[in-house]
């Protein structure tokens, strides 16, 4: 198995920095004979403006990146950068989209976006106004009133994207956040998710195990080994914007997603194979 080493990503200005760098990154839980290596010395960068996936099997160590990243877990060996500022807890310049639904239900959509905004005291009119802003750009215009469980699962997802933007954070970092969601809602949701990162030139990282998904809304996509997590390759998607269904359709688009298949069957198989193993040995 080849792993891969660090690659610059496309940038729109050769001068330009990473925004975010992962640097050697490795998190083991445990000590001694029954500790776990979940991610084992990652590294890649993600360019201002970028949209990166972080795709691999069960048990990768996806979620472990994704909480280091955010912020969530702070010991760790190696570093994440945000322009040259190493994490070590939440930052202010990091917004996080989770899998589970997270609106709060006691809130109308509108009091759900502006929540952080009220959270730093800013005055209800400013916040009301970009609240708005960004309702109207997950396309939930005319929602605003609208409970929680008033709305479908795609549109508290919007919910919670938008709340998230609301705060105007440098980097947008989402962890699987489609994943209840059926196959054509996840499809009419990433349409969505391109258009504002798009719009926002937004820096975006997403971890997910979906090869369509990661496919249609990445530039370069991370694919990850079974654990211990490691880069095993870094693709560039070479593919039109905006990423229209017939460019989902074409040949182009599939070779992409055969090829990636490629990597994590034999990923997947390693985990199934230990698993089973762990089974006979239980």
């Amino acid at each position: 198995m080849t792993l891969a080493t660090p690659t610059p990503a496309p940038a729109s200005s050769p001068a330009a920095e990473p925004q975010l760098v992962v640097d050697h990154v490795f998190k083991q839980f445990g000590e001694g004979p029954g500790s776990v290596v979940a991610v084992d010395r990652v590294s890649f960068n993600v360019m201002p403006g970028e949209f990166v996936s972080v795709i691999g099997p069960s048990g990768c160590g996806k979620s472990t990146l994704f909480n280091i990243i955010g912020g969530l877990l702070g010991e760790y060996n190696g570093d994440v950068k945000v322009h040259n500022e190493r994490i070590s807890g939440p930052h202010p310049a990091i917004g996080m989209v989770f899998q589970e639904e997270s609106t709060f239900p006691w809130r109308n959509v509108v009091d759900n976006v502006s929540f952080p905004l009220e959270l730093v005291g800013m005055a209800k009119s400013e916040r009301l106004d970009r609240a708005h802003h960004f309702i109207d750009l997950v396309g939930l215009k005319g929602f605003e009133k609208r409970m929680p469980s008033e709305l479908s699962g795609g549109m508290k997802q919007r919910v919670s994207i938008a709340r998230t933007l609301v705060s105007q954070p440098k980097i947008l970092l989402m962890d699987e956040p489609f994943a209840a969601l059926d196959e054509q809602t996840r499809l009419l949701l990433g349409d969505k998710i391109t258009q504002i990162q798009q719009e926002l030139n937004q820096t975006t990282l997403l971890i997910t195990h979906n090869l369509t998904e990661a496919v249609q809304l990445s530039d370069r996509i991370v694919v990850m080994t079974y654990r211990p997590g490691q880069v095993k390759r870094i693709v560039n998607i070479d593919l039109p914007r905006p990423r229209t269904s017939d460019v989902v359709s074409s040949d182009a688009f599939g070779h992409y997603v055969a090829e990636i298949w490629a990597d994590l069957r034999e990923e997947a198989s390693r985990g199934m194979a230990d698993a089973e193993s762990n089974a006979r040995r239980g």
